[in-house]
């Protein structure tokens, strides 16, 4: 069971990753850091809004794995 729930986190883990890089490919790097002026009203829409909710949700998921693995990992 442990092995499988950690092979399980390592997956999510990059998963996340992998989605998180996606999302910040079409920015600047001084957007990151509040400098982009066009960043400011920007709304999600289509594949953009779709792949932001993903990423919610596996880090969501990874959030539950992670409380399930410490939680099995110290009994």
């Amino acid at each position: 069971m442990d092995v499988a729930l950690n092979l399980v986190t390592i997956i999510v883990s990059i998963l996340l990753i992998g989605v998180t890089l996606l999302q910040t490919k079409g920015s600047s790097f001084s957007g990151a850091f509040g400098g982009g002026s066009d960043s400011i009203q920007r709304t999600r829409r289509g594949f953009e809004k779709t792949l932001f909710q993903f990423t919610i949700g596996i880090a969501g998921f990874f959030l539950v794995l992670s409380i399930m693995s410490s939680i099995f990992l110290s009994s």
